[in-house]
């Protein structure tokens, strides 16, 4: 009992004199393993490394080194993470040496060349993230021995090619494949379809082809839009109680919508646009409420909108919901307005008919609204104030009637109103000027008069405007030139008169948009929707108006010079004054450095114009015919290079090949031309503006007035 006593007390005495030692040991990082560290080192000599990301990479610590992780006690490398660090070069062999690693990241670098195909020895490797590089080649066979493998993303290498490996289909732990935006061809692996570990795959934007089959396992994230598939769409049975994203955008699949997808209990995000999906919807299908995202639109759908898309709670429910482009018929159901979680509506394109329901005031939380190109009729429902966050309010080429109501200005964050071409009449209320934020302002084509007032000066945000095709009248302000922001103004076929105004016309407007460090380019109006649709989601909607920046006066009652100051724009590209009264000399062109497209047609501009005249080196699109200019002009030199650019001015003589130009005489076919146009006798000049209406030659008013073109586009960033 004595030795047993004493035998105790030592072992207290030796465990509270040594214990702290033990646990600092136990406490101390591992230092690299030796074999481990060598590889590590020739990886680093191998790269380019600009940012100095592995300048850490010294001693033996493993917590020193950056992005490393170590198991302890033996240093053995067990992770490697070196996302986003602008690290390039080819991916050394010797990273095939660390046989304890679990995890490499590499992503978001620029790394070349081909995966190593050493890569198979890494039996232990559970995650592998070589995406956003430049690699190239195909996916070694080796893979095949990584039976640990839980994760393989791969996307946004464009150089990665060849088949997706049947090899993938046998790793019976695998869980997530992303192999996105590269450029894999051939069919799914049927391997793939029975690989009941796999959870999520993404296979977006390749070069797959083949019949869509169904997946037997529980996919939570199926993938595959911008690729080549055929056939119709299946149930996804398998997918029942888990499958949450299923996006097969832009493919070829044809047929109907099975009712059997309102079986997905779980389903947030489905996309079906851009194929060839047609027939009526069934109106047995209806979604849950857990249905956040629903794009069908660019398709053949036809019949009337479904009534009932999906259940709704005050928590839960649609935020977008996309049939535009399709052929739906009939009115606007009223069910829609029951949608009151959504954020997006985009009907356009269709053959919709009847009136905008009042109720979609209801809907709060709307942000976009799109029902262009329909056939809708009656006013614009004032109860549509309701939708108090809308940014863009999007109605054009419907038959709209009525006028633009002063309550509209409860609008206040909207940021593209777009009504052109309905049947809109009266004037523009004076209380829009409250509306400030407005960057699109697209009124033409309707049956709106009355005079500008200066009111809209306060659209201090505006970026494009247009009054064009309407019945305005009254003198050009002096305040239009008073736009910050402006890239183009359109008021065109109008009944404004008097002089082209000069006041704050200088070169501070129309601004080089396109190096103002912008991100969005010029003639673009981005809009993204605040709600995250699924973690790190965000919708955007983007307005494009692929127009140039300019102006355009065309078709009104203008006279006077063309002031100076408008030829000192160096920023302009697109500039339309044709069809009015204006007269002087021709303007020196080679002030307007960017210019693509002018125009200054049917006129009364005079002067001599020499061949040698000189034109932007941009310059596409040129116009003078139609005035009382005179001179010579070769045919290789200067306006010579514009074919028909300089017809009906018969005191001009264009030189062709082999025919000089005798200064004493006017081209005899030419003052034939222009003396049948002004008919017989003299003829009031208001009376040959009208005739723009009938003809215009070489179509060159056509271009101009209908050159806008405009697309909208939601879509899904992550």
């Amino acid at each position: 009992m004595v030795k047993t006593a004493y035998f105790t007390l030592f072992f207290f005495f030796f465990f509270f004199l040594f214990s702290p030692s033990l646990l600092l040991a136990q406490s101390q990082p591992p230092e690299i393993d030796p074999l481990d560290k060598a590889s590590l080192l020739i990886l680093r000599v191998s790269i380019h490394d600009p940012n100095r990301s592995l300048s850490t990479w010294y001693g033996s610590s493993c917590s020193n080194w950056t992005g490393l992780a170590c198991q302890n006690p033996t240093g053995k490398v067990i992770s490697l993470t070196i996302p986003a660090a602008n690290l390039s070069g080819q991916i050394h062999p010797s990273l095939c040496k660390l046989t304890s690693l679990q995890i490499l990241d590499l992503s978001g670098n620029n790394f070349s060349g081909n995966i190593p195909a050493c890569f198979g020895a890494l039996r232990y490797l559970r995650t592998l993230n070589l995406s956003r590089n430049g690699l190239v080649g195909s996916v070694p066979g080796t893979f095949v021995n990584l039976k640990e493998l839980r994760e393989v993303v791969l996307s946004e290498n464009r150089g990665l090619r060849g088949s997706v490996p049947l090899l993938v289909g046998e790793l019976m732990n695998l869980e997530r494949i992303d192999l996105s935006f590269c450029s894999f061809l051939g069919e799914i692996p049927e391997t793939l379809l029975y690989l009941k570990s796999l959870k999520f795959l993404n296979l977006e934007s390749n070069n797959m082809t083949g019949t869509l089959r169904d997946f037997q396992q529980p996919l939570v994230v199926l993938n595959l839009a911008s690729n080549r598939f055929s056939g119709t769409l299946p149930c996804f049975y398998a997918s029942r109680p888990s499958l949450s994203v299923l996006n097969l955008a832009d493919n070829s699949l044809v047929g109907g919508l099975p009712s059997c997808l309102g079986s997905l209990s779980e389903l947030t995000h489905l996309n079906l646009s851009f194929n060839a999906f047609s027939y009526e919807i069934s109106p047995r299908l209806m979604f849950s409420e857990k249905l956040v995202m629903l794009d069908m639109s660019h398709n053949g759908f036809s019949g009337r909108l479904p009534s009932r898309i999906s259940e709704t709670t005050d928590k839960l429910g649609l935020i977008l919901l996309d049939l535009s482009y399709n052929r739906f018929s009939g009115g606007i159901p009223l069910r829609i307005t029951e949608l009151t979680r959504l954020q997006a509506l985009r009907l356009s394109h269709n053959l919709l008919t009847g009136d905008i329901p009042a109720r979609i005031g209801n809907l709060t939380y709307l942000q976009v609204i799109d029902l262009s190109h329909n056939a809708l009729t009656g006013p614009i429902p004032l109860n549509i104030v309701g939708c108090f966050q809308l940014l863009a309010l999007i109605i054009s080429n419907n038959n709209l009637s009525g006028e633009i109501q002063p309550e509209l200005d409860a609008l206040d964050s909207l940021k593209i109103l777009d009504i052109s071409s309905n049947r809109i009449s009266g004037e523009i209320p004076l209380t829009l000027a409250g509306l400030k934020s407005l960057e699109i302002v697209d009124i033409s084509s309707n049956n709106l008069s009355g005079s500008l007032n200066e009111a809209i000066t306060k659209w201090s945000n505006l970026k494009y405007l247009s009054l064009a095709r309407n019945k305005f009248s009254g003198t050009l302000p002096s305040w239009l030139f008073k736009f910050d922001k402006i890239q183009m103004m359109d008021y065109s076929s109008n009944r404004f008169s008097w002089f082209i105004p000069d006041d704050n016309l200088n070169s501070t407007r129309f601004k080089d948009f396109q190096t103002a460090g912008s991100s969005v380019p010029p003639g673009k109006v981005e809009i993204k929707i605040s709600a995250n649709v699924v973690a790190k989601d965000e919708l955007a909607f983007s307005y494009d108006l692929l127009s140039m920046v300019g102006i355009d006066l065309s078709d009104n009652l203008l006279h006077g010079e063309i002031p100076e100051a408008l030829f000192r724009q160096k920023n302009i590209e697109y500039l339309n004054l044709s069809y009015n009264f204006l007269e002087g000399q021709l303007p020196l062109l080679e002030k307007l450095p960017r210019l693509k497209a002018l125009d200054l047609s049917h006129n009364s501009l005079s002067g001599q114009v020499t061949g040698n005249v000189s034109t932007p080196p941009g310059l596409t699109l040129l116009n003078l015919s139609h005035n009382c200019l005179s001179g010579i002009v070769t045919e290789k030199e200067g306006l010579g290079k514009f074919p028909g650019a300089l017809v009906g001015n018969p005191e001009l003589c264009v030189e062709a090949s082999g025919n000089k130009c005798d200064p004493a005489n006017i081209d005899a076919s030419e003052e034939e031309i222009y003396q049948n146009e002004l008919v017989e006798g003299p003829i009031s000049i208001w009376i040959f503006c009208l005739s723009a209406f009938i003809s215009f030659d070489f179509g060159v008013l056509g271009i101009f007035c209908s050159s806008r073109a405009r697309s909208y586009v939601i879509q899904t960033k992550g």
